[in-house]
């Protein structure tokens, strides 16, 4: 079996973990999406014929920790698998290193790793992407992973740092906390689809302890009631825009 399992409150660490597992798998992937926090609460283990495709997106350099919490629900033996981080053009410092140890320690094998660019939460930074040229990309990978996995190499190591940067207080997600006007029709999407269950039962209210600035209220509200309409963010979205705007490339380590 071959199995895609991410977190991806934006979708695109979806899109390249399923076009790369979609080409390993040759179209046939059981896909597990732990972005909401009651999905797959019941633990699951692979086998050594089974082929796992991980990905998650980068949050300030490290793996969000609700994340991991949520892979440690997958366990392996021996399990070849392939690692993936989708950042949004900054860097991915220690995120890729970081899910590396983790897989490795819930006994999967990892046979080949990428760190792969997406449009950033913030801002208007390489919006669209991964775009087709880039899951061109991933699937092209995919096939040399696969003679990686035919041949029984594996990896040694990824780019990063032991110990990860910020320590303990990486992974934690951004800080901006968003808006709703009055616009908002009370459906309810917003807080089903939350992450972390930070929107309130009136739909607008956001518990600022839970909330991980994902954006993904914002981005599936279907009347955009949800926004961050203030000076504050604006202006900073501005200036990342422009500090980010170089495209950078996907990496992908064999």
């Amino acid at each position: 079996m071959t199995a895609a399992i991410y977190f991806s409150p934006t979708y695109t660490s979806k899109k390249g973990t399923e076009a790369i597992a979609g080409t390993l798998g040759g179209g046939e992937v059981q896909v597990f999406d732990v972005t909401l926090p009651d999905a797959c609460t019941e633990e699951k283990t692979f086998g050594e014929r089974d082929l796992v495709v991980f990905g998650a997106p980068v949050y300030g350099g490290r793996l969000y920790r609700g994340c991991k919490e949520r892979f440690r629900r997958f366990r392996g033996t021996g399990t070849p698998c392939v690692i993936t981080v989708t950042y949004g053009n900054r860097h991915y410092d220690d995120a890729l290193i970081e899910l590396f140890d983790l897989v490795k320690e819930l006994g999967f094998r990892p046979a080949a790793a990428a760190a792969l660019i997406g449009q950033h939460t913030y801002g208007q930074i390489q919006v669209g992407r991964p775009d087709e040229k880039d899951l061109a990309e991933d699937r092209e990978f995919a096939e040399r992973a696969a003679e990686n996995l035919k041949a029984g190499v594996f990896l040694e190591s990824v780019p990063g740092n032991r110990p990860y940067v910020k320590g303990e207080e990486g992974g934690k997600g951004g800080n901006f906390r968003p808006l709703t006007d009055d616009t908002c029709t009370g459906c309810g999407l917003c807080a089903r689809e939350c992450p972390e269950g930070a929107i309130g039962p009136d739909f607008k209210t956001i518990d600022p302890e839970k909330c991980i600035a994902c954006f993904r209220c914002i981005r599936i509200c279907p009347v955009q009631a949800k926004n961050m309409k203030v000076p504050a963010y604006e202006e900073f979205a501005e200036g990342f825009s422009r500090k980010l705007s170089e495209p950078r490339k996907n990496e992908y380590f064999l």
